[in-house]
């Protein structure tokens, strides 16, 4: 085997431009005004690493007849168009599924291809990882041993072992929690945690054997252990999310998120590829940065979210009925009036607003009540939706104004000078059983206090419904709230009309 050759200084220059544009496309997505920008940096980045690792790892055929690749060996050697074309073919064929898949994906279904596209990477990460374990040398990370008797074989260098299963653990539990995580926010599998007897000691077990048998390998590099990390690795991602209820769904997309990218670093040690490291670490600790973040506007523990559902009960989320009270409901030109008077309207969006598609109609009527003088204002919780941020993309894509668009601790204490809050689909993130119900399972969630307004119209499809969290709205049944039962779209553009 060749000795790795010198990296060249111009890949290393690449990659590191590539890892530049990534802390600015970072940078960029943290305001909605600079989105659009960030965005354009990750795809160059992206772009030039992808570009740059094609280039350099090409298979070329040496005089032999071996393939090798070009940074393992300095040999006047051709390209192996065969094999090339194969890899080309591949890119174009993900390209293809990417592009057709971007283009055709409604807004609220956002979320699901989120963790789809989570559970992709860890299943690269675990494919890259038995590739490199199979033929280790293809890769770089061993060296041939040819003993007194029998067949020489590759001895896998310790560090790399480690690197090996701590990636491909990673990855397996990436992509087994991002599936579950994905039939949970498309609806095939109910929002209500999944509590196993006795989970807490099954997870922890099945994490320190997953630590044992990694060790065992970076020992002795036997094939049982690995394969018995890669088996038990799915099991446990399918153990963690299982437990974890639909209020918390969102901090779960960002952890998996943290998860695909420390998956790719791990990876990248093992590839020897600096733009993955990069690029990994800085996914991941992005990602749990956020994680932390939405845990803390949820008052949530971050060890108990990522632990798979600790403090999670039966009782908790999926099941709870309506509440027979009474309730008062208006029409489109009760909800008109009523905020055409006003001084200023304050919208929650929230769920129902993404599946209806109302964020068009809903700028459309801001616009209107403008035009009479009312201050029009949007609060957005954390975790409204169903991932980080979706009420804001789906706002920024209708063009409502930045300035007009506040998060919950901004906003929280005008409710009470408001002469109108009107919510449109967002239960969960403006129940006041957060605050005063100890046996709720969003109890201790901060929220949106929408019942200190005046008036609060309540957009919502029928009261038989409860939210994502699996609890009904106190808020639907004071006498300053008015429901607006229908389709959110219809309704606010019922609501225009009326205001002409």
């Amino acid at each position: 085997m060749h000795e790795a050759a010198p990296v060249n200084p111009w890949v290393a220059f690449a990659y590191l431009v590539a890892g530049v544009c990534f802390i600015l496309a970072l940078r960029g997505l943290s305001s909605p005004a600079t989105s659009r920008r960030g965005n354009r940096l990750g795809m160059i980045g992206m772009g030039i690493a992808v570009l740059t690792t094609i280039l350099t790892h090409l298979p070329q055929a040496a005089p032999e007849g071996w393939t090798v690749y070009a940074p393992a060996s300095s040999l006047p050697i051709a390209i192996d168009w065969a094999s090339a074309a194969e890899i080309l073919a591949a890119i174009a064929i993900g390209a293809i599924i990417g592009l057709t898949t971007a283009r055709r994906i409604a807004m609220t279904a956002m979320p699901q291809l989120v963790a789809a596209f989570h559970s992709l990477v860890g299943l690269a990460a675990v494919l890259v990882g038995i590739a490199a374990y199979l033929n280790p040398g293809a890769f770089g990370i061993s060296s041939v041993v040819v003993p007194m008797i029998g067949e020489p074989f590759n001895v896998i260098n310790p560090v790399s072992k480690v690197e090996m299963g701590l990636g491909v653990a990673i990855g397996a539990i990436t992509f087994s929690g991002s599936v579950i995580a994905f039939l949970k926010l498309n609806g095939s599998m109910s929002g209500k945690p999944i509590l196993l007897p006795g989970r807490h000691v099954i997870n922890l077990a099945t994490l320190a054997a997953i630590l044992l048998l990694v060790a065992q390998f970076a020992h002795t590099q036997d094939a049982w252990p690995f394969w018995a990390v890669v088996v038990l690795s799915f099991a446990i991602g399918f153990l963690l999310i299982i437990p974890i209820g639909g209020a918390d769904m969102p901090v779960v997309v960002s952890m998996l998120n943290s998860y695909s990218g420390w998956a790719a670093a791990a990876m990248g040690f093992t590839l020897g590829n600096t733009a993955m490291i990069i690029t990994g670490a800085l996914v991941g600790s992005s990602g749990a940065i956020l994680s932390y973040i939405m845990c803390r506007a949820m008052n949530r523990s971050f060890i108990s979210v990522i632990a798979g559902g600790f403090g999670a009960t039966d009782s908790g989320g999926g099941g709870a009925a309506a509440i027979d009270r009474p309730w008062k409901r208006g029409s489109a030109e009760d909800a008109a009036f009523l905020m055409q008077q006003a001084e200023q309207v304050i919208i929650v969006p929230g769920y129902g607003m993404a599946v209806a598609q109302a964020q068009h109609a809903l700028r459309e009527m801001g616009d209107k009540l403008k035009e009479h003088g009312v201050r029009v204002k949007y609060a957005i919780h954390p975790v409204a939706g169903r991932m980080p941020g979706h009420m804001n993309v789906l706002l920024a894509e209708a063009n409502v104004p930045y300035d007009d668009v506040f998060e919950l601790e901004d906003i929280n204490s005008e409710f009470a000078q408001t002469d109108v809050a009107f919510v449109i689909g967002a239960n969960d993130v403006t129940n006041p059983a957060a605050k005063t119900d100890k046996s709720s399972p969003i109890y201790g969630m901060p929220v949106l206090d929408v019942e200190k307004a005046k008036t609060v119209l309540f957009i919502k499809r029928s009261m038989g419904g409860v939210g994502y969290a699996g609890v009904d709205n106190e808020v639907f049944y004071r006498d300053n709230t008015m429901m607006l039962l229908a389709d959110a779209k219809k309704m606010v553009e019922e609501i225009v009309k009326a205001m002409d």
